[in-house]
């Protein structure tokens, strides 16, 4: 059933893709050199590895189901490998590009051609490293205009604005996760967060920078927002401003106003505000949202939001966002996102007779830290279903394409090895983890179920769980332990969003659905970078359909060469 039905989603997709851009596609070419540049940030010089001696680095900006090259020279001291976030790559899982998962790093010294093939994604996505912390500092935006035949499904705006919301770290990224990694404690806290670069009026340093962003009068500008933070969800809000949200993950959605959104590390949003007020300057400002036992920094980073001709001091100099901790602002706001029915969306195609069916539960735990530079007996480590990932020195998709044993395993477990109060009182309850490289293997067309469950082992909270490969549709959500029973009845299969990054609730469950019609080997993981550094990851092998088109294209000659080989 499965099969059947994703064949005739796949021709719908085929016609629906090639009457948009058959005539209208095209390929762009880009050069990004990354090396070591120093950064003065809070009164100090921070040495950090960016590409075009950029912080953030520069942006892509294409339409929609263009291909793209991007060349890629490591003039920096170690490797490292890009991945283009919420591109599905289809049949090309070669230039996804996360660390032993797709490929192996490129080396100083040596450069790797991305060919990154759009289809129907719209609007604002990005990209970053994908190799330990280099994220951090190696990131920028990867902007999809509508094709030449297309229109927005809202009133064009006058102009659009990247904001990309950051986690400042006075330090090498990688050298932080390098040393937690190595101790077994958890990486510090950032310094402060950024808006583009810009640390903004609240950190006491009079030498930094503050964002602006120049809009005239009764004029409409659309915000194309990345959450590019390492650790941190984030409110983001205008003074005096309303937001509406019109796209997430590079999907329309239908559109509300709000006073501030919630995003997550690793989401987009697309925003419209209008230019209505009394001429002046005005306040944008972040401060990030935390549901765990280890909060995060609760500074509020700044901007300006300033009208041409404006004179003096600020308008309106009190910042209004949610608290740190306020989960009833974080999860009415998530709540009102829906699927938008508009041409410029695919057509809604949410699985409902389901083949394969996936509950993973989320964790942070410790293994014992055997080493000569522990601090302690157990280190951190993090897990799904009681498994700690383990990256492969191989890399997977190689050698899942090349059939060589002993990189990984296709036992990943379906289910959790113990079922729990997952959202109750842990305390005495075996916080210990297994080791290993296990991954999931899907049958090409499966309607494929996830339910995410959050659990208060270790600190609990939230998580912002990334799917390469796919987009797909957020059905359910709620608090508790999930009900196999009674909590599929609640699930929104009219109009869910289309999304590539999900929130799961601490101490509650979120459920996602898909197609597996994307062949390849495609990573899921926490986009805290700390848990997925810790093994709060695994891989999705989705095999071969029954013909060319439905099966992985063969691999380029110029992968980088694995360690060792």
């Amino acid at each position: 059933m499965g099969l059947q039905q994703d064949t005739v989603t796949w021709f719908v997709g085929i016609l629906f893709l090639s009457t948009l851009f058959l005539c209208s596609a095209d390929v762009h070419h880009y050069e990004f050199f990354v090396r070591e540049s120093n950064f003065t940030k809070l009164c100090n010089t921070t040495t950090l590895l960016v590409v075009n001696d950029s912080y953030p680095g520069p942006e892509i900006r294409v339409r929609r189901g263009d291909t793209v090259f991007v060349n890629v020279h490591n003039q920096g001291n170690y490797g490292f490998t890009i991945h283009w976030h919420g591109v599905k790559q289809p049949r090309n899982p070669w230039f996804d590009g996360p660390e032993f998962i797709t490929q192996c790093p490129i080396q100083p010294g040596t450069n790797f051609t991305y060919e990154v093939i759009l289809s129907d994604e719209i609007g604002t996505l990005w990209w970053h490293a994908h190799s330990d912390w280099t994220r951090g500092s190696v990131q920028g935006a990867f902007i999809i205009l509508p094709a030449e035949n297309e229109t927005y499904p809202f009133p064009t705006p006058d102009a659009d604005q990247t904001i990309i919301l950051q986690s400042w770290y006075n330090g090498d990224y990688k050298q932080i996760i390098d040393q937690a990694l190595a101790t077994g404690i958890p990486p510090r806290q950032p310094d402060a967060y950024a808006i583009n670069g810009n640390l903004g009026d609240t950190y006491g340093c009079t030498n930094d920078t503050i964002f602006r962003m120049q809009v005239d009068y009764e004029k409409m500008y659309l915000l194309r927002i990345i959450n590019a933070a390492m650790n941190e969800q984030q409110f983001f809000s205008i003074t005096n401003h309303t937001l509406t949200v019109v796209a997430q993950d590079a999907s329309y959605v239908r559109r509300f106003t709000s006073d501030y959104i919630l995003i997550s590390p690793g989401q987009t949003m697309d925003v419209l505000v209008s230019a209505n007020q009394n001429v002046g300057q005005y306040y944008m400002a972040t401060r990030p949202f935390s549901d765990a036992s280890a909060m995060p920094p609760d500074n509020i980073t700044t901007g300006i939001f300033q009208y041409t001709n404006s004179e003096g001091g600020l308008n309106a100099s009190l910042i209004t966002l949610p608290a740190r901790d306020d989960t009833n602002a974080t999860n009415s706001f998530i709540s009102r996102i829906r699927n938008t029915n508009v041409t410029q969306n695919p057509p809604l195609n949410v699985p409902t007779g389901i083949d394969r069916r996936v509950f993973i539960t989320i964790a942070t735990n410790t293994v014992p830290c055997n080493t000569s530079q522990c601090l302690l007996p157990n280190r951190f480590v993090a897990s799904l279903n009681n498994v700690s990932f383990v990256f492969p020195r191989i890399d997977i998709l190689q050698a899942y394409y090349n059939s060589t044993g002993g990189v990984f395993t296709e036992d990943f477990p379906l289910n959790p090895p113990v079922f729990y109060d997952f959202t109750g009182n842990l305390t005495g309850f075996n916080t210990r983890a297994e080791l290993g490289t296990r991954a999931v293997v899907l049958n090409y067309g499966e309607a494929v179920e996830i339910v995410l469950q959050a659990t208060q082992l270790g600190g609990g909270g939230s998580h912002p769980i990334h799917l390469h490969g796919f987009s797909f549709y957020r059905v359910g959500s709620g608090s508790g332990n999930f009900n196999n029973e009674t909590d599929p009845r609640t699930y929104n299969l009219v109009d869910p969003p289309l999304i590539n990054t999900i929130h799961v609730p601490g101490k509650g469950w979120a459920a996602l659905r898909f197609f597996a019609n994307n062949p390849g080997v495609w990573f899921m993981h926490c986009h805290f970078e700390r848990h997925s550094s810790w093994g709060m990851d695994t891989v999705f092998i989705v095999r071969n359909g029954t013909t060319t088109e439905t099966s992985i294209r063969p691999p380029p000659s110029t992968m980088p060469r694995c360690p060792g080989t």
